[in-house]
Formats: C-alpha cells, structure tokens, sequence
C-alpha cells in the first residue's frame, strides 16, 4: 500500500467492537465527526445468516447509545466490493468500523476494490477508521492467522504496512513458546508485532498510539515482550 496515509484516529481493538464497554473508545472515534457509523462484518459472512444478523443489531444497538446513526454494509464477495453504490455510501462517514471473524475472508473479498478506496479515500480525509480482532488484523501489512495450526501468515490490507496486530493477546500467551517457534509467526523485517488483549485497544495515528480499555497491548522485540498499559504510549 506504501506509505502510511493516516488523516483520521485508528483504533485496533483486542475484542469487543459494538459492546457497551468498549463505548468510550468509539465515542472518541466519532465525536466532532459526521454522525454517520459504517459497520463492515465482512469478516463474518462465511458464518450463518444469524451470526451476520447478530453483527448487524449489535452495531446498531452501539450506535443508537452513541446518538449516531449505523449503517452496516454487508459486503459478502468482490462483486458487491466493487459495487459503486455500496462503495459510495462510505464517504462523509466519522467512523468506519470492521469487525471480527476471519481475517484471510476479510482480506481477500476486499483488498484492491472499491470499497477498499473509498475506506482510503475516507479515512485520509478524516474518518476515523477501527478494527476488531480480525478487522485489526486485516489493516496491518501482515496477518498472522491462527484458525489452523501452524499459523498461516500473508498480507493483509496495508493500511498501516508496519504492523501486525495478534488480538484477544490475554488469551494466547500461554501458548507464545509454540508460536515463536513457527516461522510464519515473525513477520517481514519492518513490520511491528503488537499484541491487544480483549476489550483493549491501541488508539492514535501518525504512528503514536495510547493504550485504552481494560487490560494491555504488548510489543514484540523479537522474542521479547514489552508490556502497555492503559494510559501509556506506544510509538511505532
């Protein structure tokens, strides 16, 4: 993607888009914006129609807490990614929200499409722009997926092209000894391995990012980890 083309806040979120803990962090994405709230679940579309259903109330329920108004694009293949009308309701939005499920899904029905420009276009004009779990994944320039043993590792959207994001990081660390030991677990040189625990985020543009929610975010010095807490700074 190249350079990193951040305008508007970026938030990578550990787990918990759309819950009302995490309605603080959201709050702060969208205040003094466009009170328009786009809601991407693409990651979750090769789940069940109910699960997509789940996504889509869960967001609106977020969004009439944040008096904003939700709009959710269920964008389901690169067809409907490369449909101008789905493309265009994008513009003018304050936050542009994707959330969870599988990352490679996500990657790959939206990456050099439409709809991936018009989420440039936005947030490089002052959108705000979040990932969940997999929706943080999928920004970073490298995705580690852990769906299958050993991790599969490939690009993902580029947005920020300098890191990678391990989210619900509270939950794997016990398990890092097997994961440093895979060689698709480090990324490319010049890419920053950051993990977020769940209901946490990295907050921030520009390359500085505070910490927000419950727990911590971790940045990896190859084997090593250093730990953030909320509050404090990380610049990458």
């Amino acid at each position: 993607m190249g350079d990193e083309i951040s305008v508007g806040q970026v938030a990578l979120v550990g787990s918990g888009e759309y819950l009302p803990s995490m309605l603080e962090i959201e709050r702060s994405l969208i205040a003094g914006k466009n009170p328009r709230y786009i809601q991407i679940p693409t990651a979750a579309t090769g789940e069940s129609a109910s699960r997509i259903r789940y996504w889509v109330d869960l967001g609106k329920s977020q969004a009439d807490r944040l008096g904003v108004e939700a709009v959710p694009l269920v964008i389901t293949n690169r067809a409907e990614a490369n449909d101008p009308s789905i493309a265009a309701q994008i513009k003018d939005a304050g936050l542009i929200y994707l959330s969870g499920g599988d990352p490679h899904l996500l990657v790959s029905t939206l990456k050099g499409t439409l709809v991936e420009r018009a989420i440039i276009e936005a947030w490089s004009s002052g959108t705000s722009l979040a990932g969940c779990s997999a929706g943080a994944m999928a920004i970073g320039g490298w995705v580690v997926g852990f769906r299958h043993m050993p991790p599969k590792a490939y690009e993902g959207l580029g947005l920020l092209p300098n890191i990678s994001i391990l989210p619900h990081f509270d939950r794997m660390i016990g398990r890092l000894p097997d994961f440093i030991s895979t060689r698709s677990f480090r990324p490319p040189d010049g890419v920053r391995l950051i993990g977020v625990d769940e209901e946490t985020a990295i907050v921030g543009k520009d390359g500085k990012f505070i910490v927000a929610g419950r727990a911590s975010a971790w940045l990896f010095e190859d084997t090593k980890l250093e730990q953030f807490r909320a509050g404090e700074i990380i610049t990458l």
